[in-house]
């Protein structure tokens, strides 16, 4: 959830009449065709005169054309699921003196529990004719039973094939033949400012068409970091999570999965995955049932202009490591807190969500030649990556500095011993440059300019010596960032 002056929430377009575990959670949708791009011409019976969608940017797209064409291959998801729940929250209403029975014997034995029913819905697109589907991992999670609606009202129960809920895709299966297909295109090729279509059941309204443009691309949102999303203004709402979102030429080119909004409803700005990431992922479910992943170990953020001038370069670009995992293949390679990745192979790093694209792109056990900037000079490292585990730890970011405006104390031992950090100061009072840029009493700061800090005497003269920007790294509970500071 991002806090704005109103409240602002990332909701997944999934809609429940009420949850069950997991079930409104981030999305990604999971591409699962037999063979990626491949399209099966429908037939007579399901569909209506073949598309001749309009390819030319100039002219308007033909999205009459695109529903007639690849609606019947849009599904809706319908998920069931049990939760434990105690009787007296199902018939409270029925019985208003029972909670102050028990508060006044609290010792009497208490009514049993007994499974409450969790249902939601979503959508989802058939890949193959024979009955493949993808939709997000967090309408399927903890289902105890999933059902498939089709165009034509015919119903399936579907089994699922696999669920990552790193990238919220989901694989499931329909024992059905001969059923229409959606076609396949490329991410890479959209354009900002091109039209796009969506089709979903918002609030269960099945097939639903609505569209826009693509507003931006390679977005990172929170909880993200595998997921360069698409930004459309196309009006997603709850219900369409997993839906498909086409181009004017009628192919797939994402999985709708993610509102931001302060009403919980359609405001302007809706997220898709990319189906070339889905599809990755939904072949390794196909394959394995599970998504495996490499690790690099470190934690990173973007450089902006302030943290470019700080580190000396040109322009912001790169990913700026702002942790390094112990005995991880960043450490063992020699990756340092304050380097800056500009490249993994053949791959340009320009952002941070690259970096972690690219390594979750590659196998565990993978040898990669990392390119960086450290102390402006160009140095390149060789790593072999690890699995990444099923749980990671979460780092964050905060700031501070030198003619900072800062009361600073060394950490106590048992402060020492709990957070396991070695040497830094705690913030104890913040004003002036250290206040305007964000740090706040309780932030840990661990370096400056790359420099780690022992002692306040040693902050004061790295400040005092620092030109009229430097990058503090700081640690505000279990997380870490680089943060710039201007000192004029």
């Amino acid at each position: 959830m991002v806090q704005r002056n109103f409240k602002q929430t990332l909701i997944t377009a999934a809609v429940a009449s009420a949850c069950f575990g997991g079930a409104l959670g981030v999305a990604d949708w999971l591409n699962g065709s037999g063979v990626a791009g491949r399209s099966r011409p429908l037939t007579p019976a399901r569909a209506a005169a073949p598309m001749n969608p309009v390819s030319t940017p100039a002219a308007p797209a033909d999205f009459a054309a695109i529903v007639r064409a690849y609606g019947p291959a849009v599904v809706n998801v319908t998920v069931t699921g049990n939760r434990s729940a105690p009787a007296e929250e199902e018939d409270e209403a029925a019985n208003p003196y029972e909670e102050f029975l028990r508060r006044l014997a609290p010792n009497l034995p208490q009514r049993p529990k007994r499974p409450e029913v969790r249902r939601g819905l979503g959508s989802g697109f058939i890949l193959s004719a024979d009955g493949v589907i993808l939709t997000n991992a967090h309408v399927v999670d903890g289902a105890t039973e999933v059902r498939v609606k089709l165009t034509d009202r015919r119903e399936f129960k579907a089994r699922v094939i696999g669920i990552d809920k790193r990238s919220d895709v989901a694989a499931i299966k329909i024992d059905a033949h001969d059923l229409p297909v959606v076609k396949l295109g490329d991410p890479a090729t959209a354009s900002v400012g091109e039209p796009v279509l969506a089709i979903g059941s918002p609030f269960g309204f099945e097939n639903t068409a609505t569209a826009g443009i693509v507003s931006a691309k390679a977005r990172t949102l929170p909880d993200g970091a595998y997921v360069p999303f698409i930004q459309t203004d196309v009006a997603v709402n709850p219900g369409n999570s997993g839906g498909p979102l086409f181009n004017a030429r009628g192919e797939v080119i994402g999985i709708n999965s993610q509102i931001y909004s302060s009403s919980g409803g359609y405001q302007g700005l809706s997220f898709a995955i990319p189906i070339d990431v889905a599809l990755k992922v939904k072949d390794q479910l196909m394959a394995h049932g599970k998504v495996t992943r490499a690790r690099l170990g470190v934690a990173i953020q973007d450089v902006d202009q302030g943290l470019a001038d700080s580190f000396g370069l040109a322009r912001p670009y790169g990913a700026l490591v702002s942790a390094v995992e112990a005995d991880s293949p960043a450490e063992r390679a020699g990756v340092r807190a304050g380097d800056i990745i500009v490249g993994i192979g053949t791959s340009v790093i320009e952002r941070s969500n690259d970096l972690s694209a690219r390594i979750a792109d590659l196998k565990p056990g993978a040898l990669v030649r990392i390119e960086l900037v450290r102390a402006g000079k160009t140095a390149k490292l060789d790593a072999t990556l690890e699995e990444l585990p099923e749980t990671r730890s979460a780092n964050a970011i905060e700031r501070a500095t030198g003619k900072l405006g800062l009361a600073v104390r060394s950490l106590s031992r048992d402060e020492a011993r709990e957070t396991g950090i070695r040497g830094g100061l705690v913030v104890e009072k913040v004003a002036g440059a250290a206040a305007r840029a964000g740090i706040v009493p309780g932030d840990v700061i661990l370096a400056l300019n790359g420099t780690a800090i022992d002692n306040g005497a040693q902050l004061r003269s790295l400040a005092d010596k620092a030109g009229r920007r430097i990058a503090l790294l700081i640690q505000r509970g279990e997380a870490k960032i680089f943060v710039p500071v201007d000192l004029s």
